[in-house]
């Protein structure tokens, strides 16, 4: 909470600001996905959660980049280090998450979660998966782009944990395209390790607020097109830990003050 302290008036206004952008993503909610017959429900909730993810960057201050092709659909696995992924990976191009149904608990990003049109998945029920597969499939044969991280939880971007294969489990067989992103953070004022990546033990309000008082975030995401190797999920996670790991060490360090 040092931040906080050392600038009470940023924390502030960017915490009544991001409430405002809450509430007003409420209404756009309501004009734009519910009584939006034109456009295909699953849709809808993307651009939804796209347009209020740009609104909430620039609350938080965050300047994003990107290099490499951006992908438009299929699957894509990305490394996993804040809430913070959500909402640039969504600025980008509209997505749909994969995500552990205890994301439904979280408070705002629970609920954006839901409203954004997220899959969920019980990864200690094997039963869920075949629930999983099908509406995976449904999703990505309507031509949506979907993201998984593959990690399983979120780190400090040190180094790309090993992937889990039970998550890749739904996706090793399906025939659609598939690409990589690797996602870092630098600050100007801080230790994105700490101050940006949301891991271990740390707790949502606190980490928060302490992110307000950043003057500036910046936000970097490389993007890889992949051909898949194998069907075998255990392979397929080898091998794209293997490339993730490249992609990481092929973009520039991240400044640390």
């Amino acid at each position: 909470m040092k931040g906080v302290r050392k600038h009470p008036v940023r924390v502030t206004v960017r915490f009544l600001w991001m409430a405002g952008e809450l509430s007003l993503a409420m209404v756009d909610f309501v004009i734009n996905v519910i009584f939006a017959p034109k456009v295909p429900l699953p849709r809808a909730r993307a651009l939804w959660l796209q347009q209020t993810s740009r609104r909430l960057l620039r609350v938080l201050g965050v300047e994003l980049k990107t290099r490499g092709p951006i992908p438009l659909k299929g699957l894509l696995v990305s490394n996993h280090l804040s809430y913070v992924d959500i909402m640039v990976i969504s600025s980008i191009t509209p997505v749909v998450f994969i995500s552990k149904s205890e994301v439904k608990r979280w408070p705002v990003f629970g609920w954006f979660a839901v409203l954004g049109g997220s899959l969920f998945v019980q990864r200690n029920k094997r039963s869920d998966v075949a629930r999983l597969n099908q509406e995976l499939a449904q999703v990505l044969d309507n031509g949506a782009l979907v993201v998984l991280f593959p990690e399983g939880t979120s780190s400090n971007g040190q180094q790309i944990l090993p992937f889990k294969s039970s998550l890749l489990e739904p996706v090793a067989s399906l025939d659609h395209p598939l690409s990589a992103a690797c996602i870092s953070y630098s600050l100007d004022d801080g230790d994105p390790g700490i101050d940006v990546c949301y891991w271990g033990d740390m707790t949502l309000a606190p980490h928060l607020l302490n992110l307000f008082s950043k003057p500036r975030i910046s936000a970097r995401v490389a993007f890889s097109q992949l051909e898949p190797s194998s069907s075998s999920r255990k392979e397929l996670a080898r091998d794209l830990h293997s490339h993730m790991v490249q992609l990481k060490d092929s973009r520039p360090a991240p400044v640390v003050a």
